[in-house]
């Protein structure tokens, strides 16, 4: 069973952390590993456990109030295809469901954009690096 938490549990190690960034190919994130702990430390993370293993997790950047900046979402390719993804975006945005703008840049895959407009999120174009998706509620 998935369990979805905002909390990181103590279950969660930094090198399991690090781990799921090196399964998807985020090597970046990797380059100087504690910029990346701390900037999860410091963001609102919806984090995806099973059997108390991390498979995915949501980061957001927010002033809590006009924007969240969707900066990263991944989960173990072991348990992509399986609504973990999906998941996490929705908790994030429910969470936040009083933001007016949430905002993301992500990587020009088609498969990208689908999973994205699949959540109501629209393209910005045009574009010049990756792609830039905003949702916007109207309230």
């Amino acid at each position: 069973m998935i369990t979805y938490s905002l909390t990181r549990t103590t279950s969660i190690t930094d090198q399991e952390i690090l781990d799921l960034y090196r399964s998807v190919g985020w090597s970046a994130y990797l380059q100087q590993p504690q910029n990346t702990l701390d900037a999860l430390a410091n963001s609102a993370v919806f984090w995806a456990t099973t059997d108390d293993h991390l498979i995915g997790l949501i980061r957001g950047v927010t002033d809590g109030h006009t924007i969240l900046y969707i900066q990263d979402l991944l989960v173990d390719p072991a348990y992509q295809q399986q609504h973990v993804g999906t998941t996490l975006m929705k908790k994030m945005l429910d969470h936040y469901q009083n933001i007016g703008q949430t905002v993301l840049i992500t990587d020009p895959e088609e498969r990208t954009r689908k999973f994205y407009e699949s959540l109501d999120f629209l393209e910005i174009v045009p574009q010049t690096y990756g792609r830039a998706f905003v949702l916007e509620r109207r309230f």
